[in-house]
């Protein structure tokens, strides 16, 4: 194989020619890189750091509702007593000269007015033939003989029949009243005895007793919307009285429409006695 040797002068000649290759190459790699530098950064590589994301810490969830604490308990009333639990005050002793103290006027006829929602009923009072019934409806109306108070659980003296009402009517057989407690079953606590001197239920108007039986007569009274013959063989029924009108009785007797126990009952206001 021939091989050609290069002269010095052609050595030195391509040893410039090799150096100036590569300042040209570097020269042109400078520009190169200035001209990157120099470009608009993209937003993803942005030197300015992102605002802190701000880190809410997680609400908790809610508490379930606190359930209303409920109202305390109403205050339990004691049992209602309908039977006395200490004795008659007066021991079953009343006249007719303590159930008219203080009473006005001189005169021994008794008479009492019963004024009702409907109109006022006059009653005259058997005072000679029956004068233990008539002193016990007397001290009951003007509020001088005590009688049990179921609701108080206690002797009390008051008008028992003001504010009551008739609570049982039967037309053409009488109007029954005289009940504190509204319902037909009160009582006063304590009882009297029949007075039965041959009277008659012959007719309308009669004021009556009513009871339980034989000498259990309390409180509660009757008027005759008509005769009641039966009452009489009964023998257990006081006739005290004797009313008028009784065209208002019988339009109290007829006014619950065949109800005996009317469900808005004709009122008593109110029994005022006079001599």
């Amino acid at each position: 194989m021939i091989r050609l040797r290069l002269s010095s002068t052609q050595k030195l000649t391509n040893n410039l020619f090799r150096a100036r290759a590569t300042y040209a190459s570097t020269i042109a790699l400078c520009f190169s890189l200035a001209a990157c530098e120099a470009r608009e950064p993209e937003p993803f590589f942005a030197k300015e750091k992102p605002a802190p994301v701000e880190r809410v810490a997680p609400t908790p969830a809610p508490a379930p509702a606190a359930q209303p604490t409920p109202p305390p308990a109403a205050p339990t009333p004691p049992p209602m007593l309908r039977d006395p639990n200490t004795p008659d005050p007066l021991a079953g002793k009343f006249d007719l000269k303590a159930a008219t103290a203080g009473l006005p006027g001189a005169g021994k006829k008794l008479t009492a007015a019963i004024e009702t929602g409907m109109g006022t009923i006059t009653c005259k009072l058997f005072g000679d033939k029956t004068p233990n019934t008539v002193a016990n409806f007397v001290g009951l109306a003007r509020g001088l003989r005590p009688f049990w108070d179921p609701k108080q659980s206690a002797w009390v003296k008051r008008p028992l029949f003001d504010g009551t009402s008739f609570h049982r009517t039967i037309a053409d057989f009488m109007i029954q009243g005289g009940d504190h407690m509204g319902d037909g079953t009160g009582q006063v606590g304590y009882t009297i005895n029949d007075e039965l001197v041959g009277l008659k239920h012959d007719r309308a108007g009669l004021l009556c007793m009513a009871n339980r039986g034989a000498n259990t007569n309390g409180g509660q009274f009757f008027i005759t919307d008509a005769a009641a013959p039966h009452l009489t063989e009964m023998g257990t029924y006081t006739i005290f009285g004797d009313c008028t009108p009784t065209d208002l009785v019988h339009k109290i007797a007829t006014s619950s429409g065949g109800m005996e126990r009317p469900g808005a009952p004709v009122p008593i206001k109110k029994v005022t006695i006079t001599r």
